[in-house]
């Protein structure tokens, strides 16, 4: 059977699907690596909501593909910005999502980190950024979960300097209960972020965020840095605290990252993970082995895909996870919170397809094939 896609100059190719998945099954945690997938939400499809209106969640599916990561040994990083915080998840939804995610993770026996943020605020005064991270650290502490805190718009917005985020970020970091993980989103991934801990300059932004840490290196267990620079990243780690880990985000180089060097390796929190996860954990339990050449055998192939997925505007890649997710048959329908389903062109959701069929992602390719002509049919691709 062949399927008819789109090209880039507006034509029509042929592709052959594959007949085969990957043959990966449910595993053990890992050993040598921590490592989380930041997991999408799965819209109410049914719900008679606008685009502007509080995200209907459909909690069944969200949960259920919760467990699907947790089966494979992988962590949950939770309502982050994969599951479209600030991006259609309003922190109503946000809380809701962490408690009952943290409620499934006891009952599994699943590892889950939760994003603390201030997405109450639209804009405020840093006391107000204070208090808003406040609320949702206890959220996340009474659930029971790791705490996550993730950069904040408002606090971008109304701190003057770095001295203004030593100064939050410590009064934070004093009152947290156990050690957390430290957030740095570039603005790539969020424009309202441009300037995080005080600086456009990446180098004294880079300076101010080891400050932090520094003041408080018990209450850190690590970083997770989303800039898109696998050696900024790696000359950071480099810089860590004894015991303070660095945990990857950069969906472009994170095989290399993950592997390591001879000075160390970076674990991960990945929003890729989330359509690559029974992959990933095959690769990372490789990597247990000791056997660094064929986890990046496993792990190499993929960031094709994890690049395309994750191309600019790359705030919109929540699009392709939950394409992926459709298609590989861990939801009905492809629908998103907020509408976002539309934030792709087709053109760009064939070349997921072919790059996600090729590496064997899915686990029923009939079914990914049927849906996929489904789609096209909706936007008048004759099969």
């Amino acid at each position: 059977m062949t399927i008819r896609l789109p090209d880039a100059t507006g034509g029509l190719r042929t592709y052959e699907p594959r007949t085969e998945p990957l043959a990966l099954t449910p595993g053990t945690p890992f050993t040598s690596r921590t490592v989380f997938s930041a997991a999408h939400v799965v819209a109410d499809p049914y719900a008679d909501v606008s685009p502007d209106s509080p995200a209907a969640v459909d909690w069944d599916a969200t949960l259920a593909f919760r467990r699907h990561l947790w089966s494979h040994g992988l962590g949950v990083a939770e309502a982050m910005d994969t599951a479209q915080r600030g991006m259609g998840l309003d922190w109503a939804g946000a809380a809701e999502l962490i408690r009952r995610s943290a409620a499934e993770a006891k009952a599994v026996g699943g590892r889950i980190a939760c994003g603390v943020g201030t997405d109450q605020l639209t804009a405020g005064s840093l006391a107000e950024v204070r208090a808003a991270y406040e609320e949702q650290l206890a959220v996340v502490e009474e659930s029971g979960a790791q705490a996550i805190l993730m950069a904040s718009r408002a606090l971008a917005a109304a701190a003057s300097g770095p001295e203004d985020y030593l100064e939050v970020y410590g009064h934070l970091l004093r009152q947290s209960a156990e050690p957390v993980v430290l957030h740095w989103l570039g603005p790539m991934f969020d424009p309202a972020l441009e300037g995080y801990w005080g600086s456009s300059d990446l180098d004294a932004a880079t300076d101010t965020f080891l400050d932090v840490i520094a003041a408080h290196p018990d209450k850190v267990d690590g970083i997770k840095v989303s800039l898109l620079d696998a050696q900024r990243e790696i000359d950071l780690r480099r810089r860590l605290p004894q015991g303070v880990r660095c945990y990857t985000g950069d969906d472009f180089n994170y095989p290399e990252l993950i592997a390591g060097d001879e000075k160390g390796f970076s674990h991960a929190l990945l929003g890729i993970f989330d359509p690559l996860g029974p992959l990933a954990a095959e690769a990372v339990r490789v990597l247990d082995t000791g056997n660094v050449p064929g986890f990046r055998d496993l792990l190499d192939p993929t960031v094709e895909l994890s690049r395309h997925l994750f191309q600019t505007p790359t705030r919109f890649y929540k699009t392709g996870v939950v394409f992926l997710a459709w298609l590989a048959g861990h939801q009905s329908h492809f629908t998103m919170v907020g509408g976002l389903q539309s934030a792709r062109s087709l053109p760009h959701f064939a070349t997921a397809y072919e790059l996600a069929d090729g590496l064997g992602l899915f686990p029923d390719p009939k079914l990914a094939e049927e849906r996929m002509k489904n789609l096209l049919s909706v936007y008048g691709v004759e099969q």
